[in-house]
C-alpha cells in the first residue's frame, strides 16, 4: 500500500538502455515489452482480492513454466515461487518479490481491460509489479549467465491481510533459501523510468486499534445524570489521544493516530443514552519502540478515562505490517543496480518515510534486503492519479524499468566475477 504521491514531478522519460554488464535490456514496445502488457492488462481485467488468487498464481506458474523455470505453488495460501539456477558456480541467492492481490475498489477509469469483478480492482499497481518480476524472470532465464540461484517470489494477500507472514510461517526461506530479497511499489507522480529508494525507515508499521466502552445508560432528558454516559467518555479519549504524539513521544519520533469510525447509540432514538460506545482507528509509526510505547498509550488512556467516569473500557491494537527499514548497505546496493539500469540521474536515494504500510516489512526482518518505488509517471489525461482510487492504473511504459533494476540487481550481485 502506498499513500497518494506529491505529484511535484510528473515529467517522464524512457529508460537508457542498460540492466547489468551483459544482458541486453527490455526493448520499450518490442516482443517481450508487449507480452507483458498483454499479461499485466490480462490480470486487470481479472482482478482477486486477497488469499483468492487463484486464478492469478494459475496465471503467474504457467508463464513461469513457459519460460523454463522450477515452480512451486501454494505457499502460503496463494503464493508462487520460481526458482532460476545460474550457469557458474556460486551458493548465494537472490529473492525478488512481487504482490499479486486486488482490493475492494470499484474501478471507475473506462479502460477496455477495466475490472470485470463488481467492487473490486488493482487499484494499486499490483498486476504491474507481477508483469514486472515475470518479465524479469524471463530475461534470467534466457541468459542465465550468473552464479547462484534467483527466486521470484509472487506474494499473495498483501494489502492487510498477512501474505508476506503467512508464506514465512509456510517455510519460504527455509525452502528458498535467500541471502537477500527486494521488491518494489508503483509510485504515481514520479517520472517513468525513475528509481526512488532510501536508507533507513522507508515506510510505516500500519496497526489497527479498536475501543470499547460500557457503562449505564439510560434516558438522556431525565436520567442523564443517572448514566456514565459514555458519548462524553469517547469525546475525552478521542482528545486524549492526541496528546500520544504530542506529549508521549520524543519531538524527533512521529506517528500518526487516526480514528476512522464511532458508534454507539441508535439515530432512531436520540434521547437514549448508550450503554456502549465504540470506537476504531489505525497508527503508523517508524520503529518498534514507538509501536510498543503507542499501543501502550491507547490501552491506558482507554482503561483510565473509563475509570474516571464510572465506566470499563477494553481496547486492542493489532499491528497490520512493521515498519519497513532498508538497511543502509541494502539500500546503497539498489541504488547501484538502479544507475546501472536507468541512469544515476534518474536514481532517487534519499526521501522522507512514507506513512502508508507494506507488509514486505515481515520479509526484511526475516532476511536482509530493500525496497524500492518504480516511477509511475502520469495517465494519459495528464494527472496524477493516486493507488487505492478508482482512477488508478499502472502505466506499462514503466515496465521496461522495473524489469532492468531487477535483471541489474541478479547481473551485480551474482555476476560469474562475485565471491
Amino acid at each position: 500500500m502506498l499513500p497518494p504521491a506529491d505529484g511535484s514531478s510528473t515529467e517522464g522519460h524512457q529508460p537508457t538502455a542498460v540492466s547489468g554488464h551483459r544482458r541486453q535490456a527490455l526493448a520499450a514496445g518490442g516482443q517481450l515489452h508487449r507480452d507483458l502488457i498483454e499479461l499485466r492488462r490480462d490480470l486487470h481485467a481479472h482482478p482477486e482480492l486477497g488469499f483468492k488468487e487463484h486464478r492469478t498464481a494459475e496465471v503467474v506458474a504457467r508463464s513461469l513454466r513457459a519460460s523454463g523455470l522450477e515452480v512451486t505453488e501454494g505457499i502460503g495460501g496463494t503464493g508462487v515461487v520460481g526458482t532460476i539456477h545460474g550457469t557458474h558456480p556460486g551458493n548465494r541467492a537472490i529473492g525478488l518479490r512481487a504482490d499479486m492481490d486486488a482490493i475492494s475498489v470499484g474501478e471507475q477509469t473506462g479502460l477496455p481491460y477495466a475490472s470485470r469483478t463488481a467492487g473490486v480492482m488493482h487499484a494499486c499497481g499490483h498486476d504491474g509489479h507481477t508483469a514486472v518480476l515475470v518479465g524479469a524472470a524471463r530475461q534470467l532465464a534466457e541468459d542465465p549467465s550468473f552464479a547462484g540461484t534467483v527466486h521470484v517470489i509472487f506474494q499473495p494477500a498483501e494489502e492487510g491481510l498477512g501474505g508476506a507472514p503467512a508464506m514465512i510461517r509456510d517455510g519460504l526461506f527455509e525452502r528458498f533459501p535467500c541471502d537477500a530479497v527486494y521488491a518494489l511499489h508503483t509510485a504515481p507522480g514520479i517520472p517513468i523510468g525513475s528509481i526512488v529508494t532510501t536508507s533507513g525507515p522507508m515506510m510505516a508499521a500500519a496497526g489497527i486499534f479498536e475501543v470499547s466502552f460500557s457503562g449505564r445508560g439510560g434516558h438522556g432528558g431525565q436520567g442523564a445524570h443517572l448514566t456514565a454516559d459514555l458519548t462524553v467518555v469517547q469525546a475525552n479519549y478521542v482528545m486524549a489521544l492526541q496528546t500520544v504524539v504530542a506529549r508521549d513521544l520524543p519531538a524527533v519520533e512521529s506517528a500518526v493516530i487516526s480514528v476512522g469510525y464511532v458508534m454507539g447509540g441508535s439515530a432512531e432514538a436520540p434521547n437514549v443514552m448508550p450503554s456502549t460506545v465504540s470506537l476504531k482507528g489505525t497508527v503508523r509509526c517508524f520503529s518498534t519502540d514507538t509501536q510498543a510505547l503507542v499501543s501502550r498509550r491507547i490501552e491506558q488512556l482507554a482503561e483510565s478515562l473509563a475509570t474516571a467516569y464510572g465506566a470499563t473500557a477494553t481496547a486492542q491494537v493489532v499491528w497490520i505490517t512493521p515498519p519497513l527499514i532498508n538497511p543502509p548497505g541494502q539500500a546503497e546496493i539498489v541504488a547501484r543496480a538502479a544507475a546501472a539500469a536507468v541512469g544515476e540521474q534518474h536514481v532517487i536515494t534519499s526521501m522522507p518515510p512514507i506513512t502508508g504500510g507494506e507488509d514486505f516489512g515481515f520479509m526484511l526482518e526475516a532476511t536482509p534486503g530493500a525496497f524500492l518505488l518504480l516511477g509511475n509517471g502520469t495517465a494519459p489525461d495528464g494527472e496524477v492519479h493516486n493507488v487505492h482510487t478508482p482512477t488508478f492504473d499502472f502505466n506499462d511504459d514503466a515496465i521496461p524499468s522495473g524489469v532492468a533494476v531487477w535483471t541489474s540487481l541478479i547481473d551485480q550481485q551474482l555476476g560469474p566475477e562475485q565471491p
